[in-house]
């Protein structure tokens, strides 16, 4: 009799001490969404719910070498990427990367703050489009990271997207606001719009939703795209990934909104069925 097979996405990320971001983030989406999730650390995010203190890198060699052990014995049908501090790490990655090329690859380009402050240098972000990008099956940037790749602001997104997939990647970008939708978008000041560029069919899709007032949003888009990696490692196409993607996190952040946590920005709460209480008020 045959075993199981497990679904598998492979991180290589950051830990911070909150909980709500980086690897630990990642770990709580990939298993609520039904995922196994293992992990290569590329450094130590110190935070608080205010901002973020310093990011101290790994050795590349050890980043590479975790990542060695756990994919040559054991294997992913998912790579996933969170922050990697330094160029020199997005290098060896890349290239570790390449040796799998049947493997889905969901990079999430961690370059900037929750407050539009740059946490990498401008050689990461270089190395990210010469190095990552072209073997990507997905990108996440949010808004502010995706003006930082094109260098400049964003004006029709139903455009702009397509040249953030000029590497052969999919794109999806972030919690657009209704000011750069050019009129094709939702206009209500209280709707938040996902705008997906799928490379292998050219179309771009607009997922609205609406904004949810909280300050629990620290991680959401670390928890995002561990989602959608979850749901490509378990045979999905890049659409129905993306669309149950939306699902979960756009509960997780509702029911994360009920809770208190810090002073500052709080986490979403991927295990919202675990939480019987606010799953009958979220599905029923």
């Amino acid at each position: 009799m045959s075993k199981k097979q497990l679904n598998i996405v492979f991180l290589i990320a950051g830990s911070e001490p909150l909980g709500s971001a980086g690897m630990q983030a990642d770990i709580k989406a990939i298993t609520a969404c039904g995922g196994y999730a293992a992990c290569a650390l590329t450094g130590i995010v110190d935070e608080d719910t205010r901002r973020v203190k310093s990011v101290t890198p790994l050795p590349v060699e050890l980043v590479v070498s975790q990542a060695e052990s756990f994919l040559g014995d054991v294997g992913a049908q998912c790579i996933k990427t969170g922050v990697l501090p330094t160029a020199e790490i997005i290098d060896g990655v890349a290239d570790l990367l390449k040796r799998y090329p049947d493997v889905k690859k969901v990079i999430d380009p961690v370059i900037v703050d929750s407050n539009g402050v740059q946490l990498v240098s401008d050689e990461s972000i270089g190395a990210y489009k010469e190095k990552l990008f072209p073997i990507a099956t997905l990108i996440t940037p949010n808004f502010r990271e995706a003006e930082v790749l094109l260098k400049r602001k964003i004006t029709n997104i139903w455009e702009d997207i397509k040249e953030l997939g000029q590497w052969g990647n999919s794109v999806i970008v972030k919690s657009m606001q209704s000011q750069v939708l050019n009129g094709r978008g939702s206009s209500a000041q209280d709707m938040l719009s996902d705008f997906l560029y799928n490379a292998e069919t050219g179309e771009v899709k607009e997922f609205r939703k609406r904004r949810i007032a909280t300050h629990n949003v620290n991680g959401t888009g670390d928890s995002f795209s561990s989602a959608i990696a979850t749901y490509l490692a378990k045979g999905c196409t890049l659409g129905e990934a993306v669309e149950k993607g939306e699902e979960f996190i756009g509960k997780a952040i509702a029911l994360g909104a009920e809770y208190e946590f810090g002073h500052g920005y709080g986490p979403v709460h991927p295990c919202f069925m675990e939480d019987k209480v606010l799953h009958e008020r979220i599905y029923n």
